[in-house]
C-alpha cells in the first residue's frame, strides 16, 4: 500500500512523522505498552492504549499511530473515521500540553492525512495547508532544534511550492526554505531513514539540474540504514518505490 511518488504535501506531512519521535515518558507503564504496540505496527492498539492515558503524551502517540494506520493499513470504509479520530486526539494533545512540539507535529500530521483525500476547494475553504503550517511553526518556536519539525516544514514548503504560483502566493511556501529545513533536519537526525527518504523525493523538484542524481544517491544511503520498527519497514518499501520512480526520469 505504498503511496504514489511524488506525494502531495498533505500526504507527505504524514509519513515522515512516525519514527523520528516517540512520545516521551508519561510516568505510567501503559505508555510503554503503547510504544511497544506502535513499534510493532499494532497501530490501532497503540492508539487505544495512548488515548486511555488521558495525557498529552498518550494523545500524541495515539494520533501518530492512527495517522500511520490511515496511510498504510486502513480500508476505504474505515479511513474517514480513523483520520477524524486522529485529528481529535491531535488537538487534545496540544490542548493538554501547549508546550509540546511533538503534540503540534502529530496534530499537523493528522490534519495532513485529512487533507490528503480532500478536494482542492475543501482544502482551501478549510485552510488546511495554513493550519498545518501554523502548527509546525508553533512547534519550531517551542524547540528550534526539533528534527521532526524541520523535516515536516521542509516537506510543507517543498510540496506547497510545487503546487504552483497560487499556492506559493497564498501560503508563502518557498523552495529555499524547504532546502534549509531539510538540511537542518539532516544535521539533527543524520542517520534517519525517514529524513533521507523525504528529502530525496523532494530533490528533483528543488534542484532541476542535479536533483535526480542527488536523490538517487540519498535513497541508496537510506536503503542501507537498518530498519528499527514497523513504520520503518513501510518506509523501506517507499524507498524502493522512490528508486523505481527515479529510474523512469
Amino acid at each position: 500500500m505504498a503511496r504514489a511518488i511524488p506525494g502531495v504535501a498533505a500526504a507527505r506531512a504524514l509519513v515522515a512523522t512516525g519514527a523520528l519521535i516517540l512520545a516521551p515518558d508519561a510516568g505510567a507503564q501503559s505508555i510503554e505498552d503503547a510504544r511497544f504496540a506502535h513499534e510493532e505496527g499494532r497501530f490501532l492498539e497503540a492508539a487505544d492504549l495512548g488515548e486511555a492515558l488521558g495525557t498529552s503524551d498518550g494523545y500524541t502517540l495515539a494520533a501518530q499511530s492512527l495517522a500511520l494506520y490511515a496511510h498504510y493499513k486502513a480500508t476505504a470504509e474505515e479511513w474517514n473515521e480513523v483520520v477524524e479520530r486522529a485529528m481529535r486526539l491531535g488537538e487534545a494533545a496540544v490542548n493538554a500540553d501547549p508546550t509540546s512540539p511533538e503534540a503540534h507535529c502529530q496534530f499537523a500530521h493528522a490534519i495532513a492525512r485529512y487533507a490528503q483525500r480532500s478536494s482542492t476547494m475543501t482544502a482551501l475553504r478549510k485552510n488546511l495547508a495554513g493550519r498545518i503550517r501554523d502548527l509546525l511553526e508553533a512547534a519550531l518556536e517551542i524547540d528550534p532544534d526539533h528534527a521532526l519539525t524541520h523535516l515536516l516544514l521542509g516537506i510543507w514548503h517543498a510540496d506547497v511550492a510545487a503546487a504552483g504560483f497560487l499556492a506559493r502566493t497564498i501560503y508563502g511556501a518557498d523552495r529555499e526554505d524547504a532546502i534549509d529545513h531539510y538540511e537542518r533536519a539532516m544535521e539533527l537526525a543524520p542517520d534517519s531513514k525517514i529524513v533521507m527518504y523525504e528529502y530525496a523525493i523532494s530533490l528533483p523538484e528543488l534542484d532541476e539540474d542535479g536533483g535526480v542524481e542527488a536523490a538517487r544517491e540519498m535513497l541508496e544511503k537510506a536503503l542501507a540504514l537498518p530498519v528499527r520498527d514497523a513504520h520503518e519497514e513501510w518506509v523501506h518499501l517507499d524507498i524502493l518505490d522512490g528508486l523505481d520512480w527515479l529510474a523512469g526520469r
